[in-house]
């Protein structure tokens, strides 16, 4: 009687679980869509994240029948099924802390970290770290609806976003936002998403939001932020008088205030003047033509005596007159542009000024009077720049990518980190 033994075919292990996850990838795919980034394609099989032992077992084929051999004692014996090659040492991205992916993920542009989100749950979980989301700039993008309001979610403190198109924010949570420095500078934005996002911001220091449209509850939200340092809202429209000093009242800690060209009432003007903050260093306060007045000067350098640069061009009503209040203050810059009934001779007198460095005059001086102007104040640079850069984000060379001196790291444009 002839016994056998017979041979147990090696199981194929179902490899389907690793590569379906059950977690939902639509906040970065909406991500990725919404700032125009194509996701990344999904590998036949991915193994990235597998752990070491079931690749081997994935990829090693199946062992073939053994044949059997015959002894003379009437038992057949199996031959010894032949060993797997092992797999070479290494160490796989599963058995990484979460700190040293961390500081890998630190390195990534904008558009690889979206990507990496996809790879697997834990990869998802760590790409959505505050610590990597501290910086963005946007630039000039289209922001699909839902975009901005997520990405603001994921603890973002530094954005730079001028010029871009935004879509409703779409916040899932009434949680107050990081921001602490916003550029939104002729966004396209309706004034309901400029103000659903300034309303979650209580904790912001530099605020730019020139040439928009605003309302009432923006100019309210930015009274919420009480550390406020430097607001620019330069060309802007839309909210009440009322609000605007309720707003100059709340921000104590103002520094460098930039109101010039909004579309400002009498009302506007004579509200902002008898509520700017005593902490006004710097201010621009240009573009009023007949609305800003001698004696609102007087008043102005009685509440802001800290007041070291003022930017009035374009007030046609002032006159040397006003030359009295400056002198109470240590200005070290001053805008007269298009002052124009103030005289070339007249300006001769800001020469008592000591602490004056930079004068700015356009379309008072001719050429010719410019040069006399400049011999009889050698120690003031006079017309040196067309623009004042108070407040403003962004200044001097088109490359420069920082605002108020800080560097945004994640960008869609690949830079240079």
């Amino acid at each position: 009687m002839r016994k056998h033994l017979q041979e147990i075919p090696a199981s194929a292990m179902n490899t389907s679980r690793l590569n379906s996850w059950s977690w939902d990838a639509k906040r970065s795919s909406d991500l990725l869509s919404g700032m125009g980034v194509t996701p990344m394609e999904r590998d036949l099989q991915d193994t990235e994240n597998t752990p070491q032992d079931q690749i081997v077992h994935n990829t090693t084929p199946p062992l073939k029948k053994q044949k059997q051999k015959e002894k003379d004692d009437g038992f057949v014996i199996a031959r010894r099924p032949r060993t797997s090659r092992s797999s070479p040492p290494g160490i796989s991205w599963d058995s990484l802390p979460d700190e040293l992916l961390l500081g890998i993920f630190s390195y990534l542009h904008l558009t690889d970290l979206l990507r990496a989100s996809r790879v697997c749950k834990r990869w998802n979980r760590l790409s959505c770290d505050e610590s990597l989301w501290q910086s963005v700039d946007l630039t000039g993008k289209h922001l699909v609806n839902g975009v901005i309001g997520k990405l603001l979610s994921l603890g973002v403190v530094v954005l730079r976003c001028p010029r871009s198109c935004l879509g409703e924010p779409l916040f899932k949570q009434v949680r107050p936002l990081r921001l602490q420095h916003a550029d939104f500078s002729n966004c396209t934005a309706s004034a309901d998403t400029l103000q659903s996002i300034i309303s979650r911001c209580h904790n912001l220091h530099n605020l730019s939001l020139e040439g928009l449209e605003l309302s009432d509850g923006t100019i309210c939200g930015i009274a919420q932020n009480s550390d406020l340092i430097r607001l620019n809202l330069g060309g802007c429209s839309g909210f009440s008088p009322e609000s605007l000093t309720q707003m100059l009242k709340s921000c104590t800690s103002l520094e460098e205030l930039n109101l010039s060209w909004c579309d400002f009432t009498a009302d506007h003007v004579k509200n902002s003047v008898q509520s700017f903050p005593s902490s006004l260093t710097q201010l621009n306060f240009s573009g009023y033509r007949q609305n800003l007045e001698i004696t609102d000067i007087d008043i102005l350098a009685q509440r802001c005596p800290d007041l070291i640069s003022l930017d009035l061009s374009d007030s046609v009503m002032l006159t040397a007159d006003c030359f009295s209040a400056f002198q109470q203050l240590r200005l070290q810059h001053l805008g007269l542009s298009r002052c124009y009934q103030i005289t070339p001779t007249a300006l001769l007198d800001l020469g008592k000024l000591l602490h004056l460095k930079t004068l700015s005059v356009f379309g008072i001086v001719t050429d010719n009077s410019l040069q006399a102007l400049k011999e009889s104040l050698p120690h003031i640079k006079v017309n040196g720049s067309f623009f004042s850069t108070i407040a403003r984000p962004t200044s001097g060379h088109k490359k420069n990518r920082d605002i108020w001196g800080l560097r945004c790291k994640l960008s869609l444009n690949r830079i240079d980190l």
